[in-house]
């Protein structure tokens, strides 16, 4: 179980799905490549927790089942319905748009603004499916409105000025799963992105910047955000991210570098990890005091390739050992 690598199931079956925040959160943080005991370290669940959270997303189809595993049943209606809000029979997230294709899109905006101020379900949710960002202001008036309808309008709506809305309300942009579905939105304006990440842990916006479905423009402000926090998180902090990924978010900190107090942490602790031993070598940053201290473990020692490396760094201790 633990060197399973998770795989999310795609977009529009998750947006279907009726999920609890921390089985959200957990399910941002899978990108297919991150092994569960990694995973473990990433979201800080201890691994039962986590191996029951990883159930429950396989068996309601947000998450493919591990190699060898015995194929669950295919969800029943129920699963796949999107939950509106106060209600258990809830109408497919198909049958919500094509409501809305049908009997609301024909009408004039101010119809439709009208309508979604005072609108129940299913009409509610169909209407959260607007492109006019005046519509979407209604929906968020009503009082009716819901972390279903939030969500719905996170994952589908494309106007900055409608996006901007949802955002403002407190309540609604909190939830880690609504932050998911703007964060892929390709039309998320960059100050809902850096107010989302920034509040977050190093190690989370990492995981963020690694995740393959952020568009390019919100990919390139996570990272702005990621270097931004790094050069003013905790020396704790730091190394906490550096160890917990093996030094891979070394990659994306060029023209960074490591303050005296995170190098004194780093050199109190014994290195297990080739992997980590080869991202400081290859980051050319990785000060002298850190070199001759990775040079002096056992695992450099018995490695003449690791070694090597270390040697060849440009800030290699020419006097060490």
């Amino acid at each position: 179980m633990s060197s399973w690598k998770p795989r999310s199931a795609p977009l529009e079956r998750i947006l279907s799905l009726d999920l609890t925040a921390r089985e959200g959160y957990v399910l941002s943080r899978i990108d297919g490549d991150t092994a569960v005991e990694r995973l473990a370290q990433v979201t800080g669940i201890r691994p039962e927790e986590l191996s029951s959270i990883l159930d429950r997303l396989v068996s309601v189809g947000a998450v493919e089942p591990s190699p060898g595993a015995r194929p669950a049943a295919e969800p029943g209606p129920s699963v796949r319905a999107e939950p509106a809000a106060g209600r258990e029979d809830a109408e497919p997230a198909t049958t919500h748009r094509q409501l809305f294709e049908t009997r609301f899109h024909p009408l004039p905006p101010d119809e439709r603004a009208e309508a979604a101020a005072v609108a129940e379900d299913p009409e509610l949710s169909a209407l959260c499916f607007d492109s006019v960002p005046v519509v979407i202001r209604s929906v968020l008036d009503n009082p009716r409105t819901g972390l279903a309808h939030a969500r719905l309008i996170a994952a589908n709506h494309r106007n900055p000025v409608g996006l901007q809305a949802l955002a403002a309300r407190e309540s609604f942009l909190h939830d880690r799963e609504v932050q998911r579905l703007l964060l892929r939105n390709v039309q998320c304006p960059e100050e809902i992105v850096r107010r989302i990440l920034t509040s977050r842990r190093l190690v989370e916006i990492h995981a963020t910047c690694q995740s393959r479905e952020l568009p390019e423009k919100n990919h390139r402000t996570a990272l702005s955000v990621f270097r931004g926090r790094f050069g003013t998180a905790s020396p704790e902090e730091r190394v906490d991210l550096i160890l917990t990924t093996e030094g891979r978010a070394l990659a994306t900190l060029s023209g960074l570098s490591l303050d005296g107090r995170s190098v004194a942490l780093l050199c109190a602790r014994g290195i297990s990890s080739t992997l980590l031993v080869e991202n400081f070598g290859h980051w050319t940053a990785t000060p002298p005091a850190l070199i001759a201290h990775l040079l002096r473990q056992p695992l450099v020692r018995q490695s003449p390739a690791l070694k090597l490396l270390l040697q060849r760094h440009p800030n290699h201790p020419k006097s060490g050992p």
